[in-house]
């Protein structure tokens, strides 16, 4: 039976933390999840399935469909079984793979000598039964095989992804200390907006946060920006299939006319990148985008919807004290020109986060790379913003 529709363990992984919201989008697409751990979750899936989770998923790192588990003490044993494995059934003999790991063995030291010994079983294999030999290289453009050995535990994986999902594909400029993408869309699926009420986001950077929120909205998926995937360079590819799941997005998108999306940065260069990259994501006539500083961003009277920052963390201690007071101005921005709007802070610095002056009603962990973050929840009452107005009167 082939791949494609053979079901078998699937691991969908995702950085630390991004477990709950990567598991709503996998049940929302209808499959079942066994299974649920700190870097992603496990379910029963065929390739062909494979294929639609590749597409639709925004907070997914992988998408690792199981071959064979075994067990293997050392290298020789990962060599062994890899090598009596049918890899001509699935590896085109005159194609291109590549070999990723995750290694935590004690007779290895250097998974790079793991993924050498993965190289030399399927090599020798394909060889022997086919007399060609594919090329390999560590750009995942091509096939990609992936080895999960821990102690004496081992799974081999044909990756279905190559490159990490959580890159969406739109963005061409990343700007100054960009959030990925995965991570951005994360952070708004945790939030409490409902997708039709005003979205603010101030400091927008190279505007990730802001075209993360619309293509949300109009339930765009990342698969609508990438034309390359590791399932595309295995035997039995069916391209048929492909363009079936990449037809079923573009029907899946909604309109949403009356949204407002409001996104804004000092920073003139930061806001003509984050436009270029709303326009290469097809959401730029939903963005208003605008040159200020982020206590002038205009802000619907309506309310109902939320506020979104991500001011810079700090470093060192020059930039910390300055920090300082923009963190403080960013709670009177809240509490003064933002009451009837939830508000977000995600932050990577905790210390600063006391400065904004409000009581977070939820404190969300989340990591930026390596860095412990939280978003910070605010209930912002509409008081202040209607007795202003009284007082105006």
């Amino acid at each position: 039976m082939s791949l494609y529709t053979k079901k078998a363990p699937v691991t969908v992984t995702c950085h630390k933390r991004l477990t709950p919201y990567l598991e709503q989008e996998i049940k929302e697409l209808g499959f079942t999840v066994e299974e649920t751990f700190v870097t992603g979750v496990r379910l029963l899936a065929s390739v062909n399935e494979c294929i639609r989770l590749n597409l639709h998923l925004r907070c997914a790192s992988q998408v690792l469909y199981s071959l064979q588990q075994f067990e293997a003490f050392n290298a020789d044993d990962i060599y062994r079984e890899l090598k009596s494995y049918p890899w001509e059934t699935i590896l085109p003999a005159d194609g291109y793979f590549s070999i990723t790991s995750n290694v935590q063995n004690e007779t290895i030291n250097n998974s790079m000598f793991a993924n050498l010994r993965v190289k030399d079983a399927v090599i020798d294999r394909m060889r022997e039964k086919t007399g060609k030999r594919p090329s390999t290289g560590a750009e995942l453009s091509g096939a990609v095989v992936h080895l999960f050995w821990k102690n004496e535990h081992a799974e081999i994986f044909i990756d279905t992804s190559g490159d990490s999902l959580g890159r969406h594909g739109y963005r061409k400029i990343p700007g100054k200390a960009p959030m990925l993408e995965g991570l951005a869309a994360a952070t708004i699926l945790a939030s409490r907006w409902d997708r039709r009420s005003p979205f603010i986001n101030p400091m927008c950077g190279s505007g990730t946060v802001a075209i993360e929120a619309a293509l949300i909205a109009t339930n765009s998926r990342p698969g609508l920006f990438r034309d390359n995937y590791a399932f595309m360079h295995l035997l039995g590819y069916d391209e048929k299939i492909y363009l079936q799941e990449r037809g079923l997005l573009e029907s899946q998108i909604v309109d949403v006319p009356e949204l407002k999306i409001i996104a804004t940065d000092l920073s003139p260069l930061a806001v003509e990148n984050a436009r270029k990259n709303a326009r290469a994501a097809g959401v730029a006539d939903m963005i208003t985008f605008s040159v200020c500083d982020f206590a002038a961003t205009p802000v619907p009277a309506e309310g109902g919807g939320v506020v979104y920052m991500n001011p810079e963390y700090g470093l060192r201690l020059g930039e910390i004290t300055e920090l300082e007071e923009t963190y403080g101005r960013i709670g009177d921005f809240m509490k003064q020109r933002c009451g009837g709007y939830t508000g977000y802070i995600f932050t990577g610095n905790l210390d600063l986060a006391k400065k904004i002056g409000l009581k977070a009603k939820r404190r969300i962990e989340f990591y930026n790379s390596t860095l412990d973050c939280r978003l910070l929840e605010y209930e912002l009452y509409a008081g202040t913003r209607d007795a202003r107005k009284l007082a105006q009167e």
